[in-house]
């Protein structure tokens, strides 16, 4: 494969200069050490001309309007001091629970890599080897979803991921697999690159919680088969001020159900990519997330942008963005439905929404349906507003304090994206957590 050397002298120039999208990626890649690669070589070497081309993105770029990449393009990371993070979540249930520390996969502080109807293997571990299972899914979804967007991180995280689950299911699994990140480096700048494939009839809960490092580059790649179900739920709820992107590509196949939930609370500038390709008949694709953001701590910038293609007959997605923001976060949601030809019995449903706990924070929305079949039912809308000032009265008026009325307001706003999380217990767990923290910050508004 090409290395870090070789890339940074091929860097494309126009009239003889550097475009700058190339600069930083020269800059960013000479900071890596590349792997070389066993069975995923070619999928790395695919991403690296791909990159090559492309460059990192700029503040002009049209997705990237409104996020500045320039921290996920700076060669390497500020250091980020240690703070306090809810090591406790989903420990309460019975799980298959696995653990990253710096990106790199623990065996020592995990459980075994076996459980009924999954197998499960390192990305460093398996990836020293030349032939593997995951050889054709390696890198394939997110080649695949460059395509009519360009994604250069994602393309980087596939060039440059040390490690990362390759999970293959079979049967239905009983215990969710849950994802544990963990961090010993102040400047760790993380690359994981998970792939999921379900079997037909199989059927997974995904867990992932944690802080991954200084910088992170999460890639999930998700194939289902048919009648496959799968639940991804991430949640993250951390005081240190990251900066993460977040990529899942998803294949759902015929007759199959995808749901992925995101809980965000904090942090300095988040940004999570979605492509869902729905592309047998009778599927189900489902994507939500809650984002709370406190600018009294920091900087909070969250970046929501998904792409939902319908490619098949009698298929239903769902996009449900809640985000409440207050003391100066952003927040940011970028959606689109593309229903192509002969998608015919279209179910597509989009909304996203802002809560804004005051007059200095903003949330920005561009919501877009691109529709080329004509028997479907496709909508999608975008509010941002203030908290209800005559629920809240009421609230009053019936003795609840006004902390107590904000909080349950709140909660209220959110319930339609955690009723997307099937699971009760996961559902509840979710929701106590969140009252705790909007309670804690209610009392306490100098406090993470």
């Amino acid at each position: 494969m090409a290395d870090t050397a070789v890339l940074v002298a091929q860097v494309p120039t126009v009239e003889g200069k550097v475009r700058p999208g190339q600069a930083a990626l020269a800059a960013h890649l000479d900071a890596l050490d590349l792997p070389r690669g066993g069975f995923s070589r070619a999928a790395r070497q695919d991403a690296a001309q791909r990159l090559e081309a492309m460059g990192l993105p700029g503040a002009r770029d049209e997705y990237w309007r409104y996020t500045d990449p320039a921290p996920f393009n700076a060669a390497r990371p500020e250091p980020l001091e240690f703070a306090a993070d809810d090591a406790t979540l989903f420990t309460a249930i019975d799980r298959l629970h696995l653990v990253f520390v710096d990106g790199r996969f623990d065996a020592a502080a995990s459980d075994p890599l076996a459980a009924e109807g999954v197998e499960i293997e390192s990305l460093a571990a398996a990836d020293a080897g030349e032939e593997h299972w995951a050889s054709g899914l390696y890198g394939r979804l997110e080649a695949a979803g460059q395509v009519p967007v360009k994604r250069p991180f994602a393309a980087l995280n596939t060039l440059a991921a040390a490690d990362g689950l390759l999970i293959r299911v079979t049967g239905q699994v009983a215990r969710p697999v849950h994802i544990t990140y963990r961090r010993s480096a102040l400047d760790a700048d993380v690359h994981l690159h998970h792939v999921v494939k379900l079997e037909e009839g199989a059927e997974l809960t995904l867990l992932e919680s944690g802080v991954l490092g200084a910088r992170s580059n999460v890639v999930i790649e998700a194939e289902l088969a048919r009648g496959a179900r799968l639940h991804h739920l991430s949640a993250k709820r951390a005081k240190d001020p990251k900066l993460g992107l977040g990529h899942m590509f998803a294949h759902v196949g015929a007759g199959a159900l995808f749901k992925s939930f995101t809980l965000s609370v904090n942090g300095a500038m988040m940004r999570n990519e979605a492509v869902i390709d729905i592309a047998g008949d009778d599927a189900v694709a489902h994507i939500a997330a809650a984002v709370l953001g406190d600018g009294n701590i920091g900087r909070f910038h969250h970046d929501d942008t998904v792409f939902v293609i319908h490619g098949a007959e009698r298929c239903e997605s769902r996009q449900v963005f809640k985000k409440v923001l207050k003391n100066g976060a952003e927040g940011i949601f970028q959606g689109k439905i593309l229903v192509k030809p002969g998608a015919q019995k279209t179910d597509g449903y989009q909304i996203s929404q802002g809560l804004l706990l005051d007059e200095g924070s903003q949330f920005l929305a561009k919501p877009e349906l691109e529709i080329y079949a004509d028997d479907v039912k496709c909508s999608h809308g975008s509010t941002t507003g203030a908290l209800d000032e005559t629920a809240l009265f009421y609230l009053r008026s019936r003795g609840v304090p006004r902390e107590r009325a904000i909080v349950l307001l709140v909660l209220s706003f959110l319930a339609d994206a955690l009723d997307e999380i099937e699971d009760t217990r996961l559902r509840e767990d979710i929701l106590g957590r969140l009252e705790d923290w909007l309670t804690e910050r209610a009392g306490n508004p100098g406090k993470a």
